[in-house]
């Protein structure tokens, strides 16, 4: 599953996109800038991803409403976390495989409702 991971440590970029890359699922990262050419690159990585995480604790306001404006638009899934960090991260993998097993979230990108409690244990 390609996940779009908006907000959160920037350190931790290069790491998140490891253990997506190992777990079998591919990560894009946006920071959450809106500004100048950020609420487009942010468009594209919500046009490309299944799912879009949205940290709010490291985001704007505008951030996170443009976000869930572009997802609800596009019927990507949205879960929005408060805080994240890397063991979080891999608890989430984990869930997203076993929803994924469960049946939420289908080979041509679409999901079943229901999908962010089966995600939320994480």
């Amino acid at each position: 599953m390609r996940i779009g991971w908006i907000g959160g440590v920037e350190r931790y970029e290069v790491q998140l996109e490891r253990l997506a890359k190992a777990a079998g699922h591919e990560l894009e990262y946006h920071r959450g800038d809106v500004r100048g050419r950020g609420a487009q690159t942010l468009e594209g990585l919500v046009e490309r991803c299944q799912l879009i995480v949205i940290v709010t604790e490291t985001n704007s306001h505008g951030a996170v409403q443009l976000a869930r404006k572009l997802a609800r638009q596009r019927g990507r899934g949205t879960l929005l976390l408060r805080k994240s960090g890397i063991a979080r991260f891999g608890r989430l993998l984990e869930a997203i495989d076993q929803a994924t097993a469960q049946g939420f979230f289908r080979a041509d990108g679409s999901m079943r409702t229901g999908y962010e409690a089966a995600l939320l244990g994480a």
